[in-house]
């Protein structure tokens, strides 16, 4: 079941994770939850989840660490720093990005299974060991969004794994660092944008900053202890074709507070043709509203954006590139 929570529906995971699972009662909590989270991944393209299989003490940690590494100097930092012509989709390491951006962040980027790959952070394995263990809750967690999406979109079991299981290299975590924002530079974190991939996952500080554009209104997602906040990507409006909703989102910097947050990314196989389903489209009578593509053509658009910022806005990439 879904409630408002400062903005942005929550939806109680507990009944997929009951011993109990064919009860009567668990059945109907579990379909309830289904229910919730199409509604949401519809109207908003966000969600919180609780109950959610991550404990609580695991993610104060892992924030708390990450926050350590980007309090590191800027030459102890740069030891971490992304290797250029990596095989990844996107160089693992650190990265800042350029002065001329407008957005005032800096990033850790990493890979499963080649977490920690160029980390240095003041307690390397305790820090690898964190990132570790999140990667591997919050893959799960993608898992069971997944055949919840498929269950409520009237898809087979299994379906959209079929999409995101065979290269895990497209899978990434990321710790982020935003700075306060300042009279000079302003309060820019992250511009408005959509998500690129399948599903991303936020694990956010108390200092908040997120916003979801809804119905042409920025709504806050003010941190809830002990809550992941959960949304749509790029690929999956495409697959449902806009049934669900890739939203525009924002990140605003606060003067004086610097915002650490860890987003845990998990896409479609590079190779994998995308397109907008017949089950969305043939099936129910509606033109197709995306061509298809390869989903690594639209990653090297979305890349370009990322570290080679354009020069106007005009020259950004995102999923209306595809757009019929």
């Amino acid at each position: 079941m879904a409630a408002a929570a400062k903005g942005l529906p929550m939806v109680d995971l507990a009944p997929f994770f009951t011993s109990d699972r064919e009860d009567d009662g668990a059945r109907a909590a579990r379909a309830s939850a289904i229910e919730a989270v199409v509604e949401a991944c519809r109207t908003y393209g966000f969600f919180r989840v609780v109950n959610h299989g991550m404990p609580r003490e695991l993610m104060s940690r892992s924030l708390e660490l990450s926050s350590a590494f980007f309090a590191l100097p800027d030459e102890e930092k740069a030891k971490a720093a992304a290797e250029t012509g990596s095989a990844t989709p996107i160089p693992a390491g650190y990265f800042r990005l350029p002065s001329h951006s407008p957005e005032n962040a800096e990033y850790l980027l990493m890979y499963q299974p080649h977490l920690g790959h160029n980390l240095y952070p003041a307690d390397p394995h305790e820090f690898r060991e964190a990132l570790d263990e999140c990667h591997e809750k919050l893959a799960k967690l993608g898992i069971l969004v997944q055949e919840i999406l498929a269950e409520g979109m009237g898809l087979r079991p299994g379906f959209f794994q079929e999409y995101t299981d065979s290269d895990s290299s497209f899978h990434f975590i990321a710790a982020l660092h935003y700075f306060p924002a300042t009279e000079e530079d302003g309060s820019v974190g992250l511009s408005k944008h959509e998500d690129g991939r399948a599903l991303t996952f936020l694990l956010q500080d108390n200092v908040g900053g997120l916003e979801v554009l809804k119905d042409g209104e920025w709504v806050p997602a003010e941190p809830i202890d002990g809550t992941i906040i959960v949304n749509i990507g790029d690929l999956i409006q495409v697959l449902t074709n806009k049934k669900l909703k890739s939203a525009t989102h924002r990140v605003v910097r606060k003067p004086g507070m610097h915002r650490h947050s860890l987003v845990y990314f998990l896409s479609i196989d590079a190779d994998k043709w995308i397109e907008p389903l017949p089950e969305f489209t043939d099936k129910v009578g509606e033109p197709p509203r995306y061509r298809g593509f390869r989903h690594r053509e639209y990653a090297e658009l979305r890349n370009r954006n990322k570290f080679q910022p354009p020069a106007t806005p005009e020259e950004f990439y995102n999923i209306n590139y595809y757009a019929i």
